[in-house]
């Protein structure tokens, strides 16, 4: 029995109830999901993601609100230029493909903000087609099975995928499962740093273990601090100019942090994101991208 086959017996067992792996989950449905969980917890994810689906169901509901909807709906799920991207990408969609996601891989890549990994993420799960797709979990599985070694580098190579893409199955319906089984294994059982090695169906295969060899204690990576960073100024700033209805002085604005400097910074970042857009002649007013009269921007 080959790696692709154990993994996807295992993951028929064992997958988590997920609604973007409901069978007929639309492409867009998928390419959400796949822009959300960047950077985020499923448990985050998914309550955001059925919200959004809710209201923009396809590409052409979302692209028909300002982007300023889909900032405000991101909420405080983080990294909020991913709710510009899905914006930019939905708005793309329409114009180019009639409002269908795109099934063709050099297709999808040409979207606003989709690269290497989502591209190939929605070509897979949601056309059935074979491509690697590879993410810090595919990786570290196929590492540890493979090569032997306790992870892999931070950033996925050419080389990653080409291991990934040789353990697939022939049949591209098959390497699809083959491939969300991967990447299953590695969130949930062949973890970072508490592997569930007993559970794994590689257990008696896997080069790593078979090493004797164990994890290195204590973090993957180091941690990313958030209190008192730029990030945690802008989410201050995002979430007064998300609850407004109208534009925002500036003197609301520098309520929310002290450091004049550090505040000035974030929000000029903001801006400088396309995420906020300034009201006038002395740009003294602020407003969500999207949400300013025709004619009343001004730079900051």
């Amino acid at each position: 029995m080959t790696l692709a086959d154990s993994a996807i017996r295992w993951y028929e067992e064992n997958a988590r109830d997920l609604p973007w792996r409901v069978p007929g989950t639309s492409a867009w449905a998928v390419l959400v999901s796949e822009v959300m969980l960047q950077q985020t917890p499923v448990v985050r994810v998914e309550p955001a993601w059925r919200s959004w689906m809710t209201r923009w169901p396809t590409p052409a509901d979302l692209a028909q609100d300002p982007p300023s909807e889909a900032i405000r709906m991101w909420g405080r799920l983080g990294y909020p230029r991913r709710a510009m991207r899905l914006h930019a990408c939905a708005v793309a969609i329409v114009e180019r493909h009639g409002g269908q996601v795109p099934d063709d891989l050099d297709q999808l890549l040409a979207l606003p903000g989709v690269g290497t990994y989502t591209a190939r993420a929605v070509a897979t799960f949601a056309y059935g087609q074979r491509h690697p797709v590879v993410d810090t979990n595919v990786r570290r599985v196929v590492c540890r099975a493979v090569e032997g070694k306790p992870d892999a580098g931070p950033n996925t190579t050419a080389a990653d995928l080409t291991a990934t893409k040789a353990l697939l199955p022939a049949s591209p319906s098959r390497a699809a499962k083959a491939s969300i089984a991967f990447m299953e294994l590695g969130a949930i059982v062949c973890t970072a740093r508490a592997p569930r090695c007993p559970e794994c169906p590689f257990e008696q295969v896997c080069l790593f273990r078979q090493s004797g060899a164990v994890v290195p204690a204590g973090p993957s990576r180091k941690p990313q601090r958030y209190a008192g960073t730029d990030r945690q100024v802008r989410g201050l700033l995002l979430e007064v100019l998300r609850m407004s209805t109208g534009p925002v002085p500036r003197q609301r604005l520098d309520v929310v942090w002290d450091d004049e400097i550090q505040r000035a910074r974030a929000l000029a970042g903001l801006v400088e994101d396309g995420l906020v857009e300034t009201l006038g002649l002395d740009a003294d007013r602020f407003v969500l991208a999207g949400d300013a009269p025709r004619g009343d921007v001004q730079q900051l």
